[in-house]
């Protein structure tokens, strides 16, 4: 079915406030996972609320958490989510990091305590709407083994990077899962009931395996062989190590309303372009991203994600029946 992004936002809002979820959380949830729907993201879009839903009603996740900041050194903003959802924490950081990056030149947020951190590409692109050069980092459930393991200690453990190009159009947004693809995109499949690609995940017993069921009981296959690992391992070591959240190994899952909180952790780096390359620094990353683009079959990266927020503003979002069904259920 077609809605618009405004009747979209309600429906997410309120049926989170149906399941104990504060109205100002609710509507920062809403505003991600309508975001990410938008952008062609749907597995960190409307299919996530059932589970959020039910994990706000079990307590898993603290629909009524209002997260806390302190900033720890002149460049350091450290944020306890509250075992609340992560969106709120990073309303929070945004509405303070970007002026101690401006001042500083470099600025890190640290946030623990933390849920789900949906489409990073999003929240880079919010940094670097502002003339930010933006790293995001973030944990996840445990979803990959060490390289040469089958047990799960890492999760896909996704990278974002966005930075502004000025004259040369929206910010380049670079966002990746460290598993080849993302968790969310196997979740989707098992609620559809189809199959996956067999170099998508490993069983329990380290086999390729095209069913979903078996994939998320089992491992996800690195991105890159051991360098994909490599990454998971360093993603792991900034946003848990460095934050003091839960490891991915420690962590409970996403997908259901079992077990203790997350308490996952994620961080953020923002940079002062013309700190760290001067006033025409603009000019020169636009020259650059022309450059790239001018070849034939380029598209930088984060262009398509915009030209689908764009399309959805006007068009409304197309969301399978069995998704507005799963939604409508929850009471």
């Amino acid at each position: 079915m077609k809605i618009s992004l405004a009747d979209a936002h309600t429906l997410v809002r309120t049926t989170l406030m149906r399941c104990n979820v504060a109205e100002k959380n609710a509507a920062s949830v809403a505003t991600a996972l309508v975001n990410a729907e938008a952008s062609g993201q749907g597995g960190h879009g409307f299919r996530r609320v059932p589970a959020y839903s039910a994990q706000a009603r079990a307590g898993k996740v603290d629909g009524q958490a209002t997260p806390v900041m302190e900033k720890t050194a002149p460049g350091v903003l450290r944020i306890d989510a509250q075992y609340g959802f992560a969106y709120p924490a990073l309303d929070l950081m945004m509405d303070h990091l970007p002026d101690m990056a401006r001042s500083q030149g470099i600025a890190i947020a640290s946030i623990h305590k933390s849920h789900h951190a949906g489409v990073m590409g999003l929240t880079v692109e919010r940094l670097a709407e502002q003339g930010l050069a933006a790293m995001m980092f973030a944990n996840a459930p445990a979803a990959m083994a060490a390289w040469g393991g089958r047990r799960p200690m890492f999760g896909t453990n996704p990278i974002a990077f966005g930075i502004p190009v000025g004259d040369a159009g929206d910010p380049i947004i670079i966002d990746l899962a460290l598993s080849k693809v993302a968790r969310g995109k196997i979740m989707a499949a098992k609620q559809k009931g189809i199959e996956i690609p067999d170099d998508w995940a490993l069983d329990p017993d380290g086999n390729p395996t095209t069913d979903p069921v078996k994939a998320l009981d089992g491992t996800m296959v690195p991105a890159g062989g051991v360098k994909g690992a490599a990454l998971a391992m360093m993603v792991e070591l900034l946003a848990a190590g460095l934050t003091g959240a839960q490891f991915g190994h420690q962590s409970s899952s996403l997908f259901d309303d079992k077990g203790k909180p997350p308490a996952l952790g994620q961080m953020i780096i923002a940079i002062d372009p013309i700190a760290t390359g001067g006033v025409g620094v603009v000019d020169h990353l636009a020259e650059i991203a022309n450059e790239i683009a001018a070849e034939d079959g380029v598209r930088l990266p984060g262009r398509r994600g915009k030209l689908a927020q764009l399309s959805a503003q006007t068009e409304g979002l197309e969301i399978e029946d069995d998704v507005i069904s799963a939604i409508n259920d929850i009471k």
